[in-house]
């Protein structure tokens, strides 16, 4: 396979934009024998002729028409290329805080992406209530947080609305005992919700264990000892939606919000921000998570 001259390309696309070598050398700060020897070698390395004259003016031939598309594209790709990983505006840190039960699907795959599109920045994950995340944002702790709540505070913005939904272990049966065995944290935001639906239907609960951490509680769950409640789409490898057959009562939907987006004063957190505008909509879609984002200016 040969190797096309991205320097060549680049050179082809500023004279299919001005429309003459000598301007095209004017716009690349290089002599027009320079210009003219790369188009050379390029035609000659593609084995066709790429430029055709009409009186003062060079238009491209039906061949260099087809390669301007892949031209651009390249000659884009090696600018983008080099502004991320050479651009010291691309370098720092970032701080995002999200509940730990929403960090599975959409977080973990957005941070992967945007590992790859920003490799010199560093994202501090930190997972909390939602409460906390929200008095953490408000003492400049964070640039960004999701949380999941009922409703929407003001300067955040709502990425997903989705029915709650009965989770435990597969193949588990503690569902069907009562009273029913519920597994949350002291500070789940889910907790008094599904207590409330449960005494509504006259459903009698007791708590499996009284714990602050998250981890106990997967384990709980998991040992199919209690069961708990999730965003639907949002399930953890380790749990399943729980098929009762409509032996459980309906539950109500949940907003997953973020906020610190509105106020953002960096390109980088808001290349976040919108990556994860779009793995919330590429969840509730259907779509595969992941598409490169456009940096836009801030200010």
């Amino acid at each position: 396979m040969r190797n096309l001259d991205l320097t060549a390309l680049r050179s082809f696309t500023a004279i299919a934009e001005t429309g003459g070598v000598t301007r095209a050398a004017g716009l690349l700060n290089l002599t027009q024998s320079a210009v003219s020897m790369q188009i050379k070698r390029l035609e000659e390395s593609l084995d066709l002729k790429l430029l055709e004259r009409s009186g003062r003016q060079v238009v491209l031939s039906p061949e260099g028409e087809q390669l301007l598309t892949y031209a651009r594209k390249m000659v884009a790709l090696n600018d983008e290329i080099m502004v991320k990983l050479t651009d010291k505006g691309f370098e720092g840190e970032v701080s995002l805080g999200v509940p730990h039960d929403i960090v599975y699907p959409v977080v973990s795959k957005v941070l992967q992406q945007f590992r790859a599109q920003f490799p010199r920045v560093q994202v501090n994950l930190r997972a909390s209530f939602s409460r906390q995340l929200q008095e953490g944002l408000a003492r400049g702790e964070y640039d960004l947080i999701l949380t999941t709540e009922e409703g929407l505070m003001p300067q955040g913005e709502t990425l997903s609305r989705a029915r709650l939904s009965w989770t435990g272990a597969e193949n588990g049966t503690v569902w069907r005992q009562r009273p029913l065995k519920l597994g949350f944290s002291r500070h789940c935001m889910f907790r008094p919700v599904v207590q409330k639906v449960l005494d509504r239907e006259g459903i009698a609960w007791e708590m499996a264990t009284e714990t602050d951490s998250d981890r106990t509680i997967e384990a709980t769950i998991g040992a199919d000892l209690a069961v708990c409640v999730v965003i639907e789409g949002t399930e953890p490898p380790h749990m399943v939606p729980i098929q009762h057959g409509n032996t459980l009562p309906e539950l109500p939907e949940s907003l997953i919000n973020m906020y610190g987006a509105e106020q953002a004063q960096s390109q980088i957190v808001s290349a976040l921000a919108e990556l994860l505008r779009q793995g919330y909509s590429d969840l509730q879609s259907g779509s595969r998570i992941g598409a490169p984002v456009q940096l836009r200016e801030v200010g």
